[in-house]
């Protein structure tokens, strides 16, 4: 019988980091909330519908969501230069297109919903973090949503897959390396809303990645759902 792979931290290939999930951490915003994969934390802060200036941006027909992503300069152990980055520019389009199939657009024309999201912590998965902080961020301040966004990492250290990964696994070197695949999905269904590759994979492996992030997405939601109910107590 094959002995089960072991990750250095302890966990089982299919065991996410524990979870942290809060909203209402910033009294001044429309919606707000905290989401953690162990030492990642994501804060999101939601504003709006708002009037969007200048004038000639507005969209007659449906709102715009607007989502700045940014890693806080001491979030990581190299501290970061502050300022939006390629990578940060990046990664705040794609949590755009990863929240706007859920969000309601067409009730609020003319206008701009923002979404602040701030990493506070870094250790890998920081962009999956920023996206089920900003779902439920957006659910708290009461923006229409069809439904609410699970987002991980899943990849493969060497021939192993697994779920979540941190930083050092991320940095993974020996045999095949490491790959990292964040996917976002609408909670409960088979449709995803971010696909995003980073090393490499064989083809055939593909299927098995996406099937290893549905129940760790079932867990995200569980998180995701309890928090908000415990701010209406």
């Amino acid at each position: 019988m094959a002995k089960e792979f072991k990750r250095k931290d302890g966990r089982k290939p299919t065991e996410l980091r524990k979870i942290v999930a809060k909203v209402g951490v910033i009294p001044n915003a429309d919606g707000s909330a905290m989401f953690a994969f162990g030492d990642t934390v994501a804060i999101a802060a939601v504003y709006g519908p708002r009037l969007l200036h200048p004038k000639h941006m507005e969209d007659p027909t449906k709102c715009i969501l607007r989502v700045n992503y940014d890693l806080l300069p001491f979030s990581v152990h190299d501290r970061k230069k502050p300022g939006p980055s390629r990578r940060s520019q990046e990664i705040s389009k794609v949590t755009e297109w990863a929240l706007s199939p859920v969000v309601d657009l067409k009730s609020f024309p003319n206008t701009v919903i923002d979404v602040q999201i701030y990493i506070i912590q870094a250790d890998a998965g920081t962009r999956t973090a920023g996206i089920n902080a900003a779902s439920m961020a957006l659910a708290h301040a009461g923006i229409p949503m069809k439904n609410l966004v699970c987002s991980v990492a899943v990849g493969k250290l060497d021939k192993n897959l697994v779920v979540d990964l941190t930083k050092e696994e991320e940095d993974f070197e020996e045999g095949e390396g490491s790959t990292d695949f964040a996917i976002a999905r609408i909670a409960n269904t088979d449709e995803f809303t971010l696909l995003q590759f980073d090393g490499k994979v064989q083809p055939e492996l593909i299927n098995d990645l996406i099937s290893l992030s549905d129940n760790a997405c079932k867990e995200i939601y569980e998180a995701q759902k309890k928090a908000l109910k415990e701010i209406i107590k």
